[in-house]
């Protein structure tokens, strides 16, 4: 099994490292840039209303730099250091291609040798990952492990899709049997729903190639035989429409420029039976400058530039313009405490965007 890939100690040490930095960023640093901004509006009794405004009053403060340069690095190390993920998973690629191009169940993948990747996605290194995620046959393995530091106070790598897939089937409020699952990478966000609900038609679209074939091992590894994963693009999936009671997406919208997520979103519409429930969790700031501006520069320093334009839009606005009739957005909370006032720690903006086809 691909699981028993080779490890050594530097490389294990190294990620240990790189994950420590990350929670030092998290639970230290980030507490610290947020008393210089409260000091610094204390002082000058500024009332800052935006991104802009807090980087006047604290971007040139020396902590604030140093969470940024911090941040950044830290991530290139992650993938490109010395004993990084790319560079490890590279060592390993016959081990991986073997195993990769072994028989699958029939249906359980589908590719399309003809798909044209969209621009936007195949033009940026998204999360610093060497040549994105979609273009070498080792990086699903690099973004699955990757992924498990991406949100470093989580518990367990799989208790936020648990969650997110407890909210869909609790929120639908009718028996949930078909399931979209849009932009699924290598399959995390997908399983609870395939693996805790076999009766269930489950489908996973994803751009990447290598994240598919991951993908599907996984699940052919779990002996599912409820779920089908599919090469496609979100906005246009190219799936039965009205086939779906809920549709789903985790960190998706803020890797797509505006223009595509209105089109995801008309494809989520499409894609519902009436009465169906469109679920799509992703980072949204609307009401704290200051972590506005940490969200603004982590967009700059983790090479993801859409989370922005995101941030901007009108998400209820863009909802109807897809023919949905109603939409309520409300913060997740994606592990217990995290939405609590002593938070302190970093973390990201998690929202779920949800919206539900007339019946």
């Amino acid at each position: 099994m691909i699981n028993d890939i080779p490890t050594h100690r530097p490389f294990d040490a190294f990620q240990a490292f790189v994950l420590d930095c990350k929670l030092f960023w998290t639970r230290q640093m980030f507490p610290e840039v947020r008393r210089a901004y409260l000091a610094k509006v204390a002082e000058t009794g500024a009332q800052p209303k935006t991104a802009d405004d807090v980087r006047a009053l604290i971007g040139a403060d020396t902590t604030t730099e140093f969470f940024g340069w911090f941040e950044r690095h830290q991530q290139r190390m992650k993938y490109s250091g010395r004993h990084g993920l790319a560079v490890h998973y590279a060592q390993h690629r016959d081990l991986i291609r073997e195993e990769l191009n072994e028989p699958l169940p029939e249906r359980l993948l589908r590719l399309n040798p003809d798909f044209v990747q969209p621009e936007y996605y195949t033009s940026i290194d998204i999360h610093q990952h060497p040549g994105g995620v979609w273009s070498d046959e080792t990086a699903g393995y690099v973004y699955e492990r990757g992924a498990k530091s991406t949100a470093p106070l989580l518990n367990k790598a799989e208790s936020l899709h648990h969650r997110l897939t407890a909210q869909v089937l609790e929120r639908a409020g009718r028996p949930v049997r078909a399931v979209a699952d849009l932009g699924c990478g290598f399959g995390g966000s997908t399983r609870p729903f395939y693996m805790d609900h076999p009766e269930m038609d489950v489908v996973g679209v994803e751009l990447s190639e290598p994240c598919l074939r991951l993908a599907a091992r996984r699940a052919m590894e779990e002996q599912a035989t409820n779920v089908q994963f599919v090469q496609g693009d979100a906005a246009d999936t190219g799936l039965e429409s009205g086939r779906f009671d809920a549709v789903t997406s985790t960190m998706v919208l803020h890797e797509m420029p505006p223009s595509h997520i209105r089109q995801m979103l008309k494809e989520s519409h499409r894609l519902l039976a009436p009465g169906g429930i469109s679920v799509h969790l992703d980072f949204l700031v609307r009401d704290d400058p200051f972590k506005l501006f940490v969200h603004y520069g982590h967009s700059a320093r983790n090479n993801e530039p859409f989370m922005v334009p995101l941030n901007k839009m009108d998400m209820e606005a863009a909802h109807r313009e897809a023919g949905f009739d109603s939409v309520e957005i409300v913060p997740f909370e994606e592990m217990s405490g995290a939405l609590a006032p002593g938070m302190t720690a970093w973390r990201f903006p998690w929202t779920l965007i949800i919206a539900r086809k007339a019946a």
